[in-house]
């Protein structure tokens, strides 16, 4: 059975949560308290070398980090996972994008606003990222204006990495309603069999407000 090396309010690894819900393959679980330090133990480190969420262990004792890199391996030989190559590079592209544009922007804005690290960073640095994620959802405005999903014509784990932390853009304050397409493509993902809707929010978690 995997074992998937967990922290709730990461939707890093709410990726892989979700895709194995998709799948309907079981797994452990096993929590890291990553600001409570966990994360930098040698133990943890064999796991994921750069000390965070998610990784995973197989069954063999081999261990894989990054989440799209985990939903690539997951999602092999799946409907999720285009075999032909030119539809498997494109949901490759999205993963990027997701890598270069979301984590950089919507990702570390809502990271910094739900955990008050907002206010501990220059102006120049919070505007900067809202820059950067307004014009990520614009970006994604425009390609769904004339398309269901991301890549290769239907919902593949391109839609799974984009939606993990862009349909919670609210929590950063960012305007999703200004970004109709967008929201129209959130809709189609928690209408998808399999869909795991369950989130958590830092404030479970009393040591989020540290800095790692």
């Amino acid at each position: 059975m995997i074992t998937l090396y967990d922290y709730l309010p990461s939707q890093n690894a709410y990726k892989v949560r979700l895709v194995l819900h998709h799948l309907g393959v079981e797994y452990r679980t096993r929590i890291v308290s990553i600001f409570e330090g966990e994360g930098q133990d040698p133990a943890h480190l064999d796991k994921n070398p750069v000390g965070a969420v998610p990784a995973i262990e197989l069954e063999d004792g081999r261990a894989l980090a990054e989440s799209n890199a985990i939903l690539t391996y997951l999602a092999e030989g799946t409907d999720y996972l285009p075999s032909d190559p030119f539809d498997r590079a494109k949901v490759t592209q999205w993963l990027f994008f997701e890598t270069d544009y979301i984590q950089a922007g919507i990702a570390s804005l809502r990271y910094w606003v739900l955990t008050g690290k907002d206010k501990q960073r220059s102006a120049d640095a919070v505007a900067a990222r809202r820059a950067l994620s307004l014009k990520t959802l614009a970006i994604l405005d425009r390609e769904l204006g004339d398309r269901t999903f991301l890549a290769a014509r239907r919902y593949t784990i391109a839609d799974m990495s984009v939606f993990a932390y862009v349909h919670l853009a609210g929590d950063a304050d960012l305007p999703l309603d200004d970004y109709p397409n967008v929201q129209a493509w959130i809709e189609r993902v928690r209408g998808q069999p399999g869909f795991l809707s369950t989130t958590y929010p830092y404030s479970i978690d009393p040591h989020s407000a540290g800095e790692l």
